[in-house]
This record gives structure tokens, C-alpha cells and sequence, in this order.
């Protein structure tokens, strides 16, 4: 009985080591930066005018360095 075990195991783990070696690797490559490593979350920044938070890089900015979701935002001005 405990052959039969053994060999069960033994079928099962290389059945998953064989699966696993089919699968692609790497996936989505970008969010990556050239290490490897996932890239840095961008900074995050709530418009003057509604709150919202996003993306610093995605942000409005107008004069005063005040950061905005989007131009009717901005040209609403905070509140």
C-alpha cells in the first residue's frame, strides 16, 4: 500500500514540475523595468478640485504647482 502511495506522489509532482515548465514565463513585461523587478509605483496626488486620487504623471498641473484630474478641472479651480 505504501508503494502505491509513493508512486501516486511521485506521478503527481512530476506532473506538476512538467506543467509548470510548459507554462510562459516572464508574463506581462510592462510594468518592468530592467531588472526584472516590478517598476516603482508612481506617486499619487488628489486633484484640488474633486479629490480624486491619481498618478502624479497623469495629473493636471496648473500655475501654483496644484494638481488636477483633468482640464475642466483645472479650469474650474479648486475649492
Amino acid at each position: 500500500m505504501i508503494r502505491v502511495l509513493v508512486l501516486v506522489a511521485v506521478v503527481v509532482g512530476l506532473a506538476l514540475w512538467l506543467l509548470k515548465a510548459r507554462r510562459p514565463r516572464g508574463g506581462d513585461d510592462s510594468a518592468r523595468n530592467g531588472a526584472g523587478r516590478p517598476a516603482p509605483p508612481a506617486a499619487m496626488v488628489a486633484c484640488a478640485h474633486c479629490g480624486v486620487h491619481l498618478p502624479r504623471p497623469d495629473a493636471v498641473q496648473d500655475a501654483q504647482g496644484r494638481s488636477f484630474c483633468g482640464e475642466a478641472h483645472r479650469l474650474a479651480g479648486p475649492r
